[in-house]
């Protein structure tokens, strides 16, 4: 990572753990961040809609892209750029977790919230359900950087991926719907 990028990470972190940080909050973001271990929060969130017809097209899809998720990031990206995790390298962080996977870039917790997040915002039937979907993704994000796990732009790397992960999920479901549509006439 760059030197300016890594100096202003580190700086973001500190004010994080100095500034932000209550202990009040802490065992909330904990619990919250935990629900993204290995993607159980979107994945059964996922499964979930598959039994309701009106959500089962965002289920479908959200899948879609966490399959598309796993594999750009814990299985491509972060073998790639094998980027330490802060904790591991920053003097005065206090990590409120740690990781058994040492590679921090990109955040892999962001990038599964975004990438069924954002198809969700696109799918599901109700604003609230869609608004929720992306709140969902952005507190994600926001945790990881909490509990001192992550860089500021291992996050904002996350939220891309997912982003694209999303992208290409609803574009493989459009390519799927036209083709439906087309064996019907």
């Amino acid at each position: 990572m760059p030197l300016a990028i890594q100096r202003i990470d580190e700086a973001v972190l500190l004010w994080i753990q100095e500034a932000v940080r209550q202990a009040w909050l802490d065992p909330v973001v904990k619990a919250f961040t935990t629900l993204g271990n290995a993607g159980i929060l979107w994945i059964v969130l996922s499964v979930a809609m598959l039994f309701w017809r009106p959500t089962r097209k965002a289920g479908l899809l959200a899948g879609c892209a966490l399959i598309f998720s796993l594999l750009f990031t814990n299985l491509g990206l972060k073998l790639i750029f094998t980027r330490p995790r802060p904790y591991t390298v920053m003097e005065g962080l206090i990590p409120l977790l740690t990781s058994g996977d040492p590679n921090s870039f990109p955040s892999g917790h962001t990038c599964a919230a975004f990438s069924a997040g954002l198809v969700w915002a696109r799918t599901l039937p109700k604003p609230w359900m869609r608004r929720t979907a992306v709140i969902q993704a952005v507190l994600m994000g926001l945790s990881r950087l909490y509990v001192g796990v992550h860089y500021p732009s291992d996050v904002l790397g996350g939220a891309l991926v997912g982003t694209v992960c999303a992208m290409l999920a609803l574009y493989i479901g459009r390519l799927w719907q036209r083709r439906q549509e087309h064996n019907l006439q």
